[in-house]
């Protein structure tokens, strides 16, 4: 049954309530990017108050990344099964708890624990409200537009963090924790009254309980074993069994799903180029700009010594820009389509991080930063939304939850993996006691590689753009019936 919201957006009518709805999911997914950014430079003042080490440090954050990356699988199919709405709204309350929880406790060990069930809140409340809108919005002019504003959100909530955190910690780190507590309390009395009650999924034959509970431990297995390979090693016979048993675990993973009447993730959807250079792209595009945020930050506080406000006022042209091109960037997919999109996107972000490999330790930061910051805000208002865009187009309703799961794993796992490559690159190249020149010089081959990364990225969407150009379909099978009798179902690249 079509709802009186789904039916006003797909006759083009934005009624309020649908503004309404939208809003409420925005602040979600402004809320995961803001969380995210406010951390980090946050860390000092944490360690300092409750004597943590550098090691227990890293914990906070990779906390957040392993309950995210780890569950987000199951938190998309659990949207589809259970209702987008309730998963959405529980998960956004177990938010508000747990950022309040964070706030207060005076244990390392607790705000761990906090920050991880952050991260698990946060693998639900981003697959459903993705879905929510993929199924508010009829494919095309509409959910692209909603999908910009939707993205849009993210990068403006990083940007804010940045600076906000600069501000909050001159006072109090626990601030840093507590401001997303009210305004998630806000956004579910409001996503109460305006989000639409959600159908379960009907077609479904039970619940893939082996699959959830294998490619969960998976996930969970593979961003641990990332996050502490730089500090195990990477040739350590710890890493090396954990990346071993990732391998077994996913095999294992695959042969269920393929046997399951109702799997986790229905592998058919993966047969589409579409979808694979997406969710390839996802990666490498999130992946690198981690990397070049993490060597960056380094960069202008340890080697310029620029405070932590100063160094989030050097990144807010690129989410300003991103900010600024939020009702513009859904009339361009329209036109141009997601394909030149991303690939013009990706050359922006080449061009970007290869501008910076010329920075010294005396920057002008107009001619040797700005215009790198401009280039990726640019390069993220491009790809970000059409990634989504091209995620989520020609999968059917039932399973918009299971892709937005999909694509966000694949964002997070980009992240951690690529975080951690370049961070054993700087260390490989660094040496105790440096030079500030030689600092510098240990950072270039991490920026190099950000550079590579990002390039690849590139070359992923480049037969995207052949595709479109020869007239040709993507084949996926969108449904098990149709995948039973192999009769593809064309999807628009």
């Amino acid at each position: 049954m079509t709802s009186p919201l789904t039916h006003s957006a797909s006759q083009g009518r934005w009624t309020p309530r649908l503004w309404g709805t939208l809003l409420v999911l925005c602040a979600a997914m402004f809320l995961d990017a803001l969380d995210v950014s406010m951390v980090g430079v946050a860390l000092p003042s944490i360690g300092s108050e409750l004597d943590l080490s550098t090691s227990t440090l890293q914990w906070i954050v990779s906390g957040y990344i392993l309950g995210y990356g780890g569950l987000l699988l199951l938190g998309g199919r659990t949207a589809d099964l259970l209702g987008r709405r309730q998963v959405f709204l529980v998960a956004l309350a177990v938010f508000a708890l747990a950022s309040l929880l964070g706030g207060l406790v005076d244990s390392g060990p607790l705000l761990i624990a906090s920050r991880f069930i952050k991260g698990l809140s946060a693998a639900f409340t981003a697959p459903a409200g993705l879905s929510i809108i993929t199924t508010t919005f009829a494919e095309g002019p509409l959910r692209n537009r909603a999908l910009s504003i939707y993205t849009t959100c993210a990068a403006t909530g990083f940007s804010m963090g940045l600076v906000l955190s600069g501000l909050l910690t001159e006072a109090s780190w626990r601030l840093t924790m507590l401001l997303p507590a009210p305004i998630a309390v806000i956004a579910l009395i409001a996503g109460l009254k305006l989000i639409p009650r959600s159908e379960r999924e009907k077609d479904h034959r039970g619940y893939d309980i082996p699959g959830a509970i294998i490619g969960t431990g998976a996930m969970l297995l593979l961003v641990f074993t990332v996050v502490q390979a730089p500090e195990a090693g990477w040739g350590s016979a710890r890493t090396l069994l954990s990346f071993a048993a990732v391998a077994v675990l996913l095999t294992v993973f695959v042969a269920v799903e393929r046997r399951s009447p109702s799997p986790l993730i229905r592998l058919g959807v993966l047969r589409s180029g579409s979808q694979i250079r997406a969710q390839l792209g996802a990666m490498a595009f999130f992946g690198s700009y981690v990397g070049f945020q993490f060597l960056v930050t380094l960069y202008m506080q340890s080697l310029l010594g620029w405070s932590a406000l100063h160094t989030a006022l050097a990144f807010l042209p690129a989410g300003a820009l991103v900010a600024l091109s939020s009702t513009k960037v859904g009339a361009v997919v329209d036109r141009f389509g997601t394909p030149r999109l991303i690939a013009t996107g990706f050359a922006l972000m080449v061009a970007g991080y290869a501008l910076f490999l010329r920075v010294d330790l005396d920057p002008a930061y107009a001619a040797a930063i700005l215009p790198t910051m401009l280039l990726i805000g640019a390069a993220c208002a491009l790809v970000f939304p059409s990634l989504n865009i091209q995620a989520t187009n020609g999968v059917e309703d039932h399973e918009q939850g299971m892709v937005s799961g999909l694509l966000n794993t694949s964002v997070q796992v980009g992240g951690a993996i690529f975080l951690a490559v370049v961070t054993a690159v700087v260390t490989a190249n660094s040496s105790e006691g440096a030079s500030p020149q030689a600092v510098l010089d240990s950072y270039r081959p991490g920026l190099i590689v950000v550079t590579g990364i990002a390039l690849a990225g590139l070359l992923i969407t480049l037969p995207g753009l052949r595709t479109r150009r020869t007239g040709h379909s993507v084949l996926v099978a969108k449904s098990p019936e149709r995948e039973a009798e192999k009769e593809p179902v064309a999807l628009r690249d």
